[in-house]
């Protein structure tokens, strides 16, 4: 069997034999460079795409054929009658739909995770209902539910419920609907942050060392889903902001309701209002990314200092 087994001898080099002569190095021209000319053209046709018709937008809105330049479309915009009032009214609807659906969706999901993680398909087929259901279905089944009150709850304390949610200084059946709509974001981007983290072993040492459930959930669960919920929020705003079927249906006037109605009488200042929403949003999730990242050189910086003065110590000293 040893003979019949072939066996691979490296050839030793003979004495008196010139040595092998080394691989030639490669040609300079013929190394494979880094794609930067596909990238940066791909970058600059993105970048025109989204930049040229705001652009194009904010020409239209300084630009009068045979008059010049004018910024009178973004003076008036302070004094235009129902500006502040719908703005403040989409920042406040945004900020409760955030506060409701992490409210809902937080919960929910940490209990999956940690108790019935079974449940987990059935969790997400609910959240996930929203996109498959459009805005006019859900708002024609909003408006006929609303009609129940006066017909027949007129006599229970719930018609003043009914009521209540329909003020228009504050409609909180809008609230309601857009969390509605904002579930399957707030879903991916929690479950997204939650396979990220260990949470069962960091629910379960939180709570041998005797902390208790508010405790675990605030000062354990939600720091490791900061960006998680930062992104949530980022989507929930971002859907808030640009919302039009419903809140116009409902006969309710936010920001995008607003921008839309005085687009007939006031062209210019209406473009002018979109460029300046855009604006106004794309602050706004700066802020929450910002929010959603840790501040650098905190965490880890006591036990790098304390590690950093511990002098060391050789083998024979120990």
């Amino acid at each position: 069997m040893a003979a019949m087994t072939p066996t691979v001898r490296e050839a030793a080099p003979q004495p008196g034999a010139a040595p092998a002569d080394p691989a030639p190095p490669a040609a300079p021209g013929r190394t494979r460079r880094r794609p930067r000319v596909w990238r940066g053209l791909v970058l600059g046709l993105g970048g025109a795409y989204f930049l040229t018709p705001l652009i194009a937008s904010f020409v239209f809105t300084v630009h009068t054929p045979g008059q010049g330049v004018s910024f009178e479309a973004y003076t008036e915009l302070l004094a235009a009658d129902g500006f502040t009032e719908s703005l403040l009214l989409s920042l406040g609807l945004a900020a409760a739909t955030i506060a409701l659906a992490l409210l809902l969706a937080v919960p929910a999901l940490v209990a999956v995770r940690l108790g019935a993680p079974r449940l987990r398909p059935v969790v997400e087929v609910v959240c996930m209902l929203p996109l498959v259901v459009p805005p006019i279905a859900l708002v024609t089944g909003i408006s006929t539910v609303l009609r129940w009150g006066p017909d027949h709850l007129s006599r229970t304390p719930l018609y003043q419920t009914f009521l209540a949610v329909q003020n228009e200084s504050f409609p909180f059946v809008l609230v309601l609907a857009y969390t509605v709509m904002a579930l399957p974001f707030v879903y991916r981007s929690l479950d997204a942050g939650l396979r990220a983290v260990d949470v069962p072993t960091l629910v379960e040492a939180a709570r041998n060392c005797g902390a208790g459930w508010p405790y675990v959930m605030l000062r354990v669960v939600l720091p490791n889903l900061r960006s998680s919920l930062a992104g949530a929020a980022f989507l929930t705003l971002a859907l808030v902001l640009g919302e039009f079927t419903i809140a116009s249906l409902l006969g309710f006037r936010p920001f995008a309701v607003w921008i839309v109605s005085i687009s007939g009488a006031h062209a210019r200042m209406s473009v002018a209002v979109s460029l300046l929403s855009l604006v106004v949003t794309w602050l706004l999730l700066l802020l929450l990314s910002r929010a959603g990242t840790a501040p650098t050189g905190t965490s880890g910086a006591p036990g790098s200092a304390r590690r950093s003065r511990t002098p060391r110590t050789s083998p024979k000293e120990s």
